[in-house]
Order: structure tokens, then C-alpha cells, then sequence
């Protein structure tokens, strides 16, 4: 990054940037089809502007996700048991909902798989943990990664508008099938 010293203006600007990118991949449906000049326009900056905070898009896209994912998953959620874990989803319930248009721009594009790995990998090490599977336990590893993969799914689908269910009837499904599985 560019800019090191984030004072509010400077935090405004990169906010403004990442909407402006969100936005455009909602219309275009692909990270490669966007151009500088596209965004600097939607956010209403300079060029210069754009290039002081950010050396290209990727890289306002990966700052992006990673904020979304430290959102998600930040180190701060601990999870010591199952009534944590059901907990958890329900955090992660409520940040899908309060940033529900935001998501739904964003996984409309396929560029989003990176993101959404990377969530899933964070999300099931955090439940393996909870539940004290080890890596040699492969009957259980394989149970958490096809519920991690089928959560993914069907939240890639419920933000495509692809599902017939409510955000809140899907997370209400996936605390039921973690506790048939796990508890």
C-alpha cells in the first residue's frame, strides 16, 4: 500500500474506492473488465488520487476481501464448544445480513471464488478447533469440508438470487445440520 498514515480522509477515499469497485463488478460481472479510468470515475477521484492509495485493482480488491474476511473471522471469536460454533453462525448470519447488498454485489462475479476459500478455510479450521478434530481424524475432516463446501454454496446462491430461501432460513438450516452432524 501506498499510503501509510490513514487519517479519516484518507480512510474515505479508500472507502469510496472499494464501493466504486463493488459497484462495477455488479455491472460488469468481472474483476478483468474493469479499468482505472472506470473506477476513478465512479468514485468521483483522480487518477493520482486512485494511485495514491493503491498500486492496481487487485489490490483494492484483495483489501476488500480481507477486510470482509477478518470481519467474518476475526481471532476475536474464539470458539471453545458446539454452543459456540452456533453462536458463530450466528454472528456471521447477522454480518451477511447488515452488509446483505454489499455481498450480493460482490458474489455476482466469479472473481469471488479466492474470497470465498479463503472464508471457508478460516471458518472450518475455527470449527475443527471448537470441536477438537485433529488433521488425522479423516472421517470428520471430510464431514466439515463437504458442510463448510454446502454452506458456501448456498450462500454464493442465496446472494445470486438463485435460492428460495431467506438469508435467515438458510442459517437457520445450517445450525440444524450442525447439530445432526456434530452434536
Amino acid at each position: 500500500m501506498k499510503v501509510q498514515c490513514l487519517n479519516s480522509s484518507s480512510i474515505k477515499t479508500r472507502e469510496r474506492i472499494k464501493k466504486a469497485l463493488v459497484t462495477l463488478i455488479h455491472e460488469k460481472k468481472c474483476l478483468d473488465k474493469i479499468t482505472v479510468k472506470e473506477l476513478v470515475e465512479k468514485a468521483d477521484i483522480t487518477r493520482s488520487t486512485f494511485y495514491t492509495h493503491y498500486d492496481n485493482l487487485d489490490q483494492v480488491a484483495n483489501e476488500y476481501q480481507m477486510q470482509t474476511i477478518e470481519l467474518l473471522c476475526s481471532d476475536d471469536l474464539k470458539l471453545y464448544s458446539k454452543d459456540d460454533i452456533l453462536n458463530y453462525f450466528n454472528t456471521l448470519y447477522t454480518c451477511l445480513k447488515e452488509n446483505e447488498e454489499t455481498y450480493r454485489l460482490l458474489l455476482t462475479s466469479n472473481d469471488t471464488l479466492f474470497f470465498l476459500e479463503k472464508l471457508k478455510i478460516i471458518a472450518s479450521r475455527k470449527i475443527k478447533d471448537a470441536l477438537g478434530i485433529t488433521m488425522n481424524s479423516d472421517a470428520k475432516n471430510l464431514t466439515i469440508s463437504f458442510f463448510m463446501n454446502g454452506i458456501m454454496i448456498e450462500i454464493v446462491r442465496y446472494f445470486r438470487g438463485e435460492s428460495t430461501v431467506t438469508l435467515e432460513e438458510l442459517f437457520e438450516q445450517i445450525k440444524k445440520w450442525f447439530e445432526r452432524l456434530f452434536i
